[in-house]
């Protein structure tokens, strides 16, 4: 059954941020929401997570879900290494989903899938920028989460990191699917990565337009022919929002 969001509306000290959104997840697909900064995509977030409660409207088929974030920073604990940091987002499945043994031949294989093994006992401070990006997101799919949810998280990077990291991302998402909501600014982002791509306006955010991209993974790249019609489309309809 796809995850629902009907007729969504939030607003903050009664300022509108999030307007009438109705709006379909298809289990195992990536599903990427561009719009302007500040127009409301993190409370978005919020509400898909149940974080935030909507002044109106209803989420269906949520109520059991586990759900798992990467940011923009990777908000790593200083004082534990990459392995460490990654076992602690599990620290409240110990004893529910598996034990810790199971636990960290799980942190470890998704280490690996970041190639981030040989770095599994550095701590923060000795790691670049784009190696601790690769262990917030080893540590998001590591944890039994049904949705994944991404807030700018390839967005302080400069455009080689950013499709390294993006590339990483979705190697993680093939070794184990999940629902995926990523929110951007960014066109060629939304256009690498979405199976949807769903355009908001500016605050208070509705619904701009939404469409499957069909160009099949493999042909996908950074200003690549296949891609032009789908960041076209983006480009078009993201600068008639602003």
């Amino acid at each position: 059954m796809d995850y629902e969001l009907r007729s969504l509306s939030a607003s903050y000290d009664g300022l509108p941020v999030v307007d009438g959104v109705s709006l379909s997840l298809v289990p195992e697909s990536i599903t990427v929401i561009l719009g302007p900064s500040g127009c409301g995509k993190t409370t978005l977030l919020n509400l898909i997570a149940g974080l935030k409660a909507p002044d109106s409207g209803e989420r269906v088929g949520f109520d059991r879900c586990r759900f798992s974030y990467a940011f923009q920073e990777a908000r790593l604990l200083p004082w534990l290494d990459c392995r460490e940091n990654a076992a602690f987002a599990l620290s409240g499945a110990f004893g529910k989903d598996f034990g810790r043994d199971e636990a960290l031949a799980r942190v470890d294989r998704f280490l690996e899938a970041a190639g981030l093994s040989e770095a599994s006992t550095r701590k923060p401070s000795e790691l670049s920028g784009g190696m601790r990006q690769r262990l917030s997101l080893a540590r998001a799919f590591a944890y039994p989460s049904d949705i994944l949810l991404l807030d700018e998280a390839f967005r302080a990077v400069d455009l080689r990191m950013k499709l390294e990291l993006m590339n990483v991302f979705l190697s993680l998402w093939r070794a184990e699917s999940r629902t995926v909501v990523c929110v951007t600014h960014d066109v060629e982002e939304a256009a690498y990565l979405a199976d949807r791509a769903v355009v908001l306006s500016p605050r208070p955010a509705r619904i701009v337009d939404s469409f499957s991209v069909r160009v099949p993974r493999g042909e996908r790249a950074l200003g690549a022919d296949a891609m032009r019609e789908a960041e076209s489309r983006l480009y078009k309809l993201a600068l008639a929002s602003d």
